[in-house]
């Protein structure tokens, strides 16, 4: 198939998500657009359905679980070189209208640009804090211990960037659910690292873009929507480990000579800890919703029997 423009997506039982992914794009871009959804195991039959639905989509089954960053990598690998740009996008984003556009026109003016990212809406409207500074080992620590208990504090802001302007411009790391790549950035650093099996891959990317002299831009005149971890957020106890293996890796990456090893233990170390402790308030937490939710049923059917 002859498109000007690759959309690649990495699929795991996504549901109804991406049915809503796909009739959104149509009203992305007036490109004639291909998709291609990279499959880590779906079982619910979705990417099968949609490579039916629409004659634009195909899916690449990639074996198993490989993780997210391996699977775009896969997917990009399938893309027609000559392709100047490629999106990876999540399956649950919903395309705001001409937003791919607006991203491709924002292109033009930033030629170094290797990364450009939209404004990202929760499902209840709010704006989602994707465009960041790429956190050093300090500011990390602090986000991590303190970003649950006191969101306001100094590291957590000045990673998230929460007071800077919702306006064009350059950024440290841009969220990984939605991103236009220029196909010469991502192939001159090599993609995504896929030792990440999942979370802080798009961190990593970015950080690297930058260090090979490329940009990574926030584009606010686009927008999706994202309805964030529809297969993440069911697996706290898989998940929340996996996110603090990732953080462990990037900065280990970061500090890697020999007499900074007392550095890396302590932080892998600190890292397991604030794992089991997040995992436990995870399970409580869910626990404590099915409980309720069963509490809620029970009391239904009591109601509907008298």
């Amino acid at each position: 198939m002859s498109a000007k423009l690759a959309v690649v997506t990495v699929t795991y039982s996504p549901g109804e998500h991406l049915e809503h992914f796909l009739a959104t794009l149509t009203g992305a871009t007036e490109l004639p657009i291909q998709v291609i959804m990279a499959d880590n195991g779906s079982t619910d039959g979705t990417p099968e359905a949609a490579e039916a639905a629409h004659p634009n989509v195909r899916l690449l089954r990639t074996g198993g679980n490989i993780g997210y960053g391996g699977a775009v990598n896969r997917a990009v690998a399938e893309v027609d070189p000559s392709a100047e740009f490629v999106v990876v996008a999540n399956p649950d984003v919903q395309w705001g209208p001409g937003s791919l556009d607006r991203l491709l026109e924002a292109a033009q003016r930033w030629p170094r640009a290797g990364a450009l990212g939209p404004l990202i809406r929760e499902p209840d409207g709010s704006v989602y804090p994707s465009a960041r500074s790429v956190p050093t080992l300090v500011s990390g620590a602090g986000h991590a211990l303190l970003g649950t208990v006191w969101p306001a504090n100094p590291w957590t802001l000045r990673y998230r960037q929460d007071n800077e302007a919702v306006t064009e411009r350059e950024v440290g790391w841009l969220s990984g659910s939605c991103l236009l790549l220029r196909r010469a950035a991502f192939d001159a650093i090599d993609g995504f690292d896929s030792r990440y099996f999942m979370y802080m891959e798009d961190v990593d990317l970015g950080d690297r873009l930058g260090r090979a002299g490329w940009l990574n831009v926030y584009i606010p005149d686009a927008e999706v929507t994202h309805a964030k971890g529809h297969a993440a957020g069911r697996h706290p106890e898989l998940m929340l480990p996996a996110h603090h293996e990732s953080a462990y890796r990037f900065q280990a990456d970061r500090h890697p000579h020999p007499w900074q090893a007392p550095l890396r233990w302590a932080l892998r170390a600190g890292l397991a800890v604030r794992s089991r402790m997040a995992v436990a308030a995870a399970v409580r937490e869910r626990n404590r919703e099915n409980s309720g939710a069963a509490t809620d049923s029970r009391q239904s059917g009591s109601g509907e029997t008298r």
